[in-house]
């Protein structure tokens, strides 16, 4: 059956089937500017009384000299629109051999990440063509099940959940909505270097095979949907069988040994990615799903990737982190007179933002912090008037990755633990209900 026109009634039915909660649950537009995320943020907007809480986000990488005139016709158009517009500017690290492309997508999603409220769903405005795209990408990178089955329409992200609305929307059908309605978007200067890939598909490739194959773009969405059937039967497979071998936390590696290579190697993707940990390339995955388990049980072989450490002793296989000194560092933070503060490493840095709506009044705040990492047995009480709670209940409950925990700067007031990164903070320093003029502050916890 032929979808209904794009519009705010269909687009409306269709987030209602995507989001259970739907229209009762909270909204983020990523919002770039572009003619995608104009035909989102305008539909949500318009065309009833009776919307969504929705607000929208804007990442201004600062790559281009058109950059702030962007995030400025942002806030205009969200202005037009009625809509809560935050902007957040970024700073893209250049590393060496690493594209910029990607490392301006990792970038605007970890800022994305730390900006969503929890429990809210962040919409992209992924389309029909860069789902065809993706798949292709991930084509002539060699890619596995998992990545051609390419974006999916809804994933938990962060404190909530990440939805794409559009996927089933051509871009021709969103610009000839645009602009029927006349709403202004801005063209990014960078889509027309061909130097990277996605934009040499777009203006190269992709316009060939559509004039042969016009239906192509629905065709590469269809095999994107199949390929995300067989991943989730896959992963059903690859539970069942780490759950038959687990041996506590650890696998057992006669129980590996027992299954056919394949289900071998599928299992091990499924206990790395559960625990979350970064998944091993190719070769790494074939060695310890190889020679790592033929070895001699006394040999105690590793294999080591992405800051991560497998290790089996003996009968078992296990994996770890290499241990950092983390856990022996303490940071004094006179936060009045400096309101950020460098953390070591590769960590980032805290800092107590002035917000008008923020939860912490500065007031109740001691002016003299320590920032320590997890020792165990911290506790806070993140709501007035509820219990105190084990923030290993709480880093259970959020299912924070174990590689992450022992990377949350915690911010203690002597032994009393205040606040965990910007995730939780305790009662006794949030804003009282009847406290006018108080204050506020929100502390922000940013990577690089």
């Amino acid at each position: 059956m032929k979808a209904a026109p794009f519009g705010p009634r269909a687009l409306r039915a269709h987030l209602a089937t995507l989001l259970p909660a739907f229209p009762h649950c909270a909204l983020c537009v990523a919002y770039s500017g572009g003619l995608d995320s104009t035909a989102l943020l305008a539909a949500l907007a318009l065309g009833s009384r009776a919307r969504p809480q929705l607000r929208a986000l804007h990442i201004n990488h600062g790559l281009h000299a058109g950059a702030d005139a962007c995030a400025a016709h942002c806030q205009s158009f969200a202005q037009r629109v009625g809509v809560p517009l935050t902007v957040i500017g970024v700073e893209v690290p250049r590393t060496r051999g690493a594209s910029l492309e990607a490392q301006a997508r990792a970038t605007r999603y970890a800022a994305l990440a730390r900006a969503l409220h929890p429990g809210e769903v962040l919409l992209t405005a992924h389309q029909a063509d860069d789902q065809a795209e993706t798949v292709l990408l991930q084509l002539l990178r060699g890619a596995g099940v998992a990545g051609l089955a390419a974006m999916p329409p809804l994933m938990r992200f962060a404190a909530g959940s990440l939805a794409r609305p559009l996927l089933e929307r051509s871009r021709a059908e969103l610009a000839a909505w645009v602009q029927e309605r006349r709403l202004a978007w801005i063209e990014d200067a960078t889509n027309a270097d061909e130097r990277l890939d996605r934009n040499y598909l777009r203006r190269q490739v992709l316009p060939r095979i559509r004039s042969r194959w016009p239906a192509a773009a629905r065709a590469l969405a269809r095999s994107a949907r199949h390929a995300a059937q067989a991943q989730r039967l896959l992963e059903e497979l690859g539970r069942a069988d780490v759950n038959k071998c687990a041996d506590g936390a650890d696998l057992s590696v006669p129980a590996l040994r027992a299954l056919t290579p394949e289900r071998r190697a599928n299992a091990l993707r499924v206990w790395i990615a559960r625990g979350g940990w970064p998944l091993p390339d190719a070769r790494r995955l074939a060695e310890l799903a190889g020679p790592v388990l033929a070895a001699r049980a006394d040999a105690n072989p590793t294999v080591a990737w992405g800051g991560v450490v497998a290790r089996r002793h003996a009968d078992r296989l296990g994996i770890h982190a290499p241990r950092a000194a983390l856990a022996d560092e303490e940071l004094a933070w006179a936060w009045r007179s400096a309101a950020q503060l460098a953390l070591p490493g590769d960590l980032g840095t805290l800092t107590l933002e002035a917000d008008a709506r923020g939860p912490i009044d500065l007031a109740l705040l001691p002016a003299e912090l320590a920032v320590r990492w997890r020792r165990g047995g911290e506790r806070l009480r993140p709501r007035g008037g509820g219990p105190s709670r084990a923030l290993k209940t709480l880093l259970q409950e959020a299912e924070v990755p174990p590689a992450e925990r022992a990377r949350l700067p915690l911010i203690f007031a002597g032994a009393r633990l205040l606040a965990v990164a910007d995730r939780w903070s305790d009662a006794s320093i949030h804003v009282r209900a009847r406290a006018r003029g108080a204050r506020r502050a929100r502390l922000r916890w940013q990577r690089p």
